[in-house]
């Protein structure tokens, strides 16, 4: 028995050694899909010549600027890069505990030496491709276990939304002040962020108004649903959102918190237990206070507008409101004769001034500009028609 147990350890001794040996003399990175530079990693292969020679691949649909893409497939695959060799293994799990089965992803990277700084060269390398094809371009991005990129999305063009004369001047201006006082800020010990609050009747181009603002700055959109998140899970996702963007919680008083610590008054009882105010959960899991923590708290992003939008701004509670949490705020009401004129000049640039006046006379039942961007959508699809039978 003592005879067998040494030659079983002895045989797993050249085999520790070798692990030892290669542990000593190689490096390693790892990437994994809860992070965004998973991403990055993915549009960094796109770039790279050894693709051309990998024969086992998948198809990807996720990437930016792709409608499809051919990407190394799970396994091991080898490539230089720096005239360095590199060995990258993509793995691929299904997570059995949840009832969903989400898929987990990761990319690990190894390569001989002891410097990192040829690791860091490869990491920078793959930052730059990214930089590069982020350009001064908007996207939109949901959260689903990680902020996933929205395919489909198409930023609006400033020029397309209107407002009351002097309004869009007024919040460029404000936003441009704002993205050039890092330092100013930095300088003072004030948190490096801002909060804007749009708010006004449904269909009044909040939303489009957000788009269209990051579109023009070339910020990215990264929108947030309460009803999906609780503190501790909003806090994790407004963590990953990177500087220079866009947070935008849409319809922030779908939350209730104000609603709820009003009715509850400083100190009452529910349900047999005493609720004091700044405590009251919702009924999707977000308390007032842990959104407040986000917007202001220790683990606030930096460098990133909050944008929050609402169709009734007296719901919420003055704690929200207050600066620092919402520096800016916007009323987008009912659409007057000078938004509706110029948004049909838009539509059809040869008509007149008389002509966009007419319309705008005829069209009293239309409030807002959703409703009014309907109907001159609906007449130029009937101008386009009549063309058509025209030229037949």
């Amino acid at each position: 028995m003592i005879i067998g147990a040494v030659s079983v350890w002895l045989r797993a001794v050249p085999e520790k050694l070798w692990h030892w040996i290669v542990s000593q003399t190689t490096m390693i990175v790892t990437v994994k899909d809860d992070d965004a530079a998973f991403m990055w990693v993915k549009e960094w292969f796109l770039e790279q010549g050894f693709l051309k020679r990998i024969r086992r691949v998948d198809l990807d649909t996720t990437l930016r600027n792709e409608r499809i893409a051919m990407i190394p497939s799970p396994g091991k695959h080898w490539f230089w890069f720096s005239g360095r060799p590199f060995e990258v293994w993509f793995s691929r799990t299904e997570n059995t505990r949840e009832r969903t089965g989400k898929r987990i992803e990761s990319l690990t990277f190894r390569t001989f030496g002891r410097n990192r700084a040829s690791l860091q060269h490869f990491v920078d390398d793959v930052v730059r491709c990214h930089i590069k094809r982020e350009g001064v371009q908007s996207y939109l991005y949901m959260y689903n276990d990680g902020w996933d990129y929205v395919a489909g999305y198409s930023p609006r063009l400033l020029d397309s939304v209107v407002l009351e004369p002097g309004e869009k001047e007024h919040l460029l201006q404000d936003v441009a002040q704002f993205r050039r006082s890092r330092q100013r800020y930095e300088s003072l010990g004030v948190p490096y962020h801002r909060g804007y609050l749009f708010y006004g009747p449904p269909g009044t181009g909040k939303t489009s108004l957000v788009s269209a603002l990051a579109a023009y700055f070339g910020l990215s959109v990264y929108t947030v649903n309460l009803s999906d998140f609780t503190d501790q899970s909003l806090l994790v996702a407004v963590n990953q959102v990177p500087r220079n963007s866009v947070l935008l919680f849409e319809d922030i008083d779908c939350m209730r918190g104000s609603q709820s610590r009003v009715q509850a008054g400083p100190d009452s009882v529910q349900n047999g237990s005493v609720v004091t105010k700044g405590n009251v959960s919702t009924q999707n899991g977000i308390t007032l206070s842990g959104l407040l923590n986000v917007l202001d708290g220790f683990h606030a992003p930096t460098g990133v507008l909050f944008v929050m939008t609402t169709n009734h701004v007296e719901k919420l509670d003055q704690a929200l409101l207050r600066p620092g949490r919402i520096d800016y705020k916007l009323y987008l009401g009912r659409a007057s004769d000078c938004q509706k004129a110029e948004l049909y000049r838009r539509f059809f640039p040869e008509s007149s001034e008389m002509e966009a006046q007419e319309f705008v006379e005829a069209s009293r039942s239309a409030e807002t500009m959703a409703e009014f961007q309907g109907l001159l959508l609906a007449l130029q699809q009937e101008e386009d028609r009549l063309d058509l039978v025209a030229t037949r």
